[in-house]
């Protein structure tokens, strides 16, 4: 036997739970063998973080074992719905890489939905309540306490129907009337009092226009169109666990309105629940993140502090980085609070390998090597990435006046301080070797100028040229580098669970989230880049450069620290 090898028992606790479901209903010969997920959003927003997991789940299983999922479109709600949140959802799910077998849209099924109300309707399992909102809220009770039957709970079928038809023209009134399913005004299971699954809405579609002006509740919807489609696992998220007996309802009336038909399957699909991601420092409520973005609190969905997959992808997480993230948290039936330092240190872990290492100084004084020639420039030679020898070289320019950072240099330097201080030798990357002489400042004591003197045995690569010093400085030349723009990001919210804290969710928001630094300088070649390459600015961190970037003028986002130093800071 393999040493690596797992027995079929160790490799079932292997699996998540949801797979364990699947795996049970393919042993037990269910669906003839046949695997098909479904990742239903709805199109009233751009997809974060948390509908990533889904994604990942849904189209995993399909994956793993030979089957197919299906993108079908909630579009149930014209109110709130636009083809903007389409494309974007379409453009997500490619970035992490999974793929749909087909693309279907619950308006898809409207017809079919209308017909199986009308058939509710006929069998007195449905009928319309003319009752507000209110009203109605207001009779379904208390966990503890019973529901009031409406008072039209007992219309007749035909007036019923009727009024059925009368929802869906254009002189219906939007909030007059209802269709309500008729099931169990006690039930413990709130879900079950009468629930609505139909309501007037004016607002045209963006797919059927001004055809329909009744349209399903999501409940009604979702399950039927699972069915309509031969879904076989419906996997969702733990909120929907008091909806399953209703989802099953629903799919029960839909198989013995067919076995009337003569259709005598006994297909059903199955709805496993499993846990949401929470993020720390984040909220993940559609409505609170439209907020942002219609209040100007944000800019746009992707944002780069926004929890959207495109505000992520804008910043410079990697789709391995995120789905790696996702595998490690795993699913389970308990929801829970994820510190977004795991996902950080998941994006950190992945760019190291992918990454090209460039120069750039965010806090820039001037160096000056008093003994290299003037106007002298030499070529040199930068790995691209260590972790990845494959990925070549570039070459940079090495000249007389260069740009350090601030922080690398000290007048008066304490003991461990192994960078630039007077008297002292560091090595410049991948050049020479120097000793710091002295400093030039203003009149308030700035240090506005750093002289040193190069060894010029001392270049990189040279045989001998390795002597041992304790610090390596990053630099750029003067004259051959780009003015860039560089933007620095922190959580956006100041408290750890903003979802939970009292107040509006505004006032939580850290005013310091964003910082824009312009006095930067990257070398040429790193001016060049274009958003979607990865990049690690040595000794800094990872950064990618922003879709407004530009040669001329470089803009670039930190994607995240080479450490984590956020905690640390924030424990201080």
């Amino acid at each position: 036997m393999e040493l690596n090898s797992e027995t079929p028992a160790e490799k079932k606790r292997s699996l998540s739970f949801v797979e364990q479901f699947v795996e049970e209903d393919l042993e037990e010969g269910k669906n003839s063998g046949r695997i098909q997920t479904r990742f239903p959003p709805e199109p009233n927003g751009y997809l974060h973080i948390g509908h990533a997991k889904a994604i990942c789940m849904d189209f995993g299983v399909a994956e793993q074992y030979g089957g197919v999922c299906n993108l079908r479109f909630d579009d149930t709600n014209p109110s709130k719905e636009d083809t903007e949140y389409v494309d974007s959802i379409l453009n997500d799910i490619s970035w992490l890489g999974f793929h749909w077998g087909n693309v279907y849209y619950a308006s898809d099924y409207f017809e079919q939905l209308w017909d199986f109300a009308i058939w509710l309707i006929k069998q007195g399992k449905a009928y319309i309540d003319e009752q507000t909102s209110e009203q109605i809220a207001e009779q379904k009770g208390t966990p503890t306490k019973p529901g009031v039957a409406s008072p039209f709970r007992d219309r007749p079928k035909e007036e019923n129907l009727e009024l059925f038809l009368k929802m869906n023209t254009p002189e219906a009134v939007e909030g007059s009337m209802v269709l309500r399913a008729k099931i169990d005004m006690a039930n413990s299971n709130m879900h079950f009092r009468d629930p609505v699954i139909y309501r007037i809405i004016h607002t045209p579609h963006h797919r059927t226009g001004t055809k329909w002006h009744a349209y399903p509740m999501y409940d009604f919807a979702h399950g039927q169109s699972d069915y309509f489609e031969g879904v076989t696992h419906s996997i969702c998220t733990l909120e929907f666990v008091p909806h399953r007996p209703l989802y099953d309802l629903f799919v029960d009336f839909l198989v013995e309105m067919n076995h009337q038909k003569g259709n005598l399957s006994s297909y059903r699909p199955r709805q496993i629940e499993f846990n949401r991601l929470n993020l720390t420092y984040t909220v993940m409520s559609k409505r609170k993140l439209l907020a942002l973005v219609k209040e100007h609190l944000v800019n746009g969905w992707d944002d780069p502090r926004m929890p959207t997959l495109c505000g992520m992808r804008r910043r410079g997480y990697s789709p391995e980085s995120i789905k790696n993230f996702i595998k490690s948290i795993g699913y389970t039936k308990f929801d829970a609070l994820n510190d977004i330092s795991l996902l950080e240190a998941a994006v950190r872990d992945d760019l190291n390998r992918r990454s090209i290492r460039v120069s750039a100084v965010l806090n820039p004084v001037k160096l000056v090597i008093t003994n290299y020639p003037d106007g002298k420039t030499e070529t040199m030679i930068a790995q691209n990435n260590p972790e990845n020898l494959q990925d070549g070289t570039h070459e940079i320019t090495f000249t007389k006046n260069l740009w350090i950072e601030r922080e690398d240099f000290m007048e008066d330097a304490p003991k461990k301080f192994f960078r630039m201080t007077p008297g002292n030798e560091v090595r410049l990357k991948n050049a020479y070797i120097v000793k710091c002489t002295g400093c030039k400042k203003d009149s308030l004591g700035n240090v506005i100028e750093i002289q040193a003197e190069y060894d010029p045995e001392s270049k990189s690569g040279l045989e001998g040229a390795n002597r041992k010093v304790k610090g390596t400085l990053h630099w750029v030349s003067q004259e051959h580098c780009k003015r860039a723009e560089v933007r620095i990001y922190d959580r956006l919210f100041l408290k750890e669970d903003p979802s939970q804290e009292e107040g509006d969710f505004r006032d939580l928001l850290n005013p310091d989230s964003l910082k824009k630094i312009t006095n930067c300088f990257v070398e040429d070649f790193a001016a060049e880049k274009k958003a979607g390459e990865y990049l690690q600015f040595q000794r800094i961190g990872y950064f990618m450069a922003d879709l407004d970037s530009t040669s001329e003028y470089p803009i670039f986002n930190k994607t995240v620290g080479l450490k984590d130093t956020w905690a640390k800071i924030n424990k201080d």
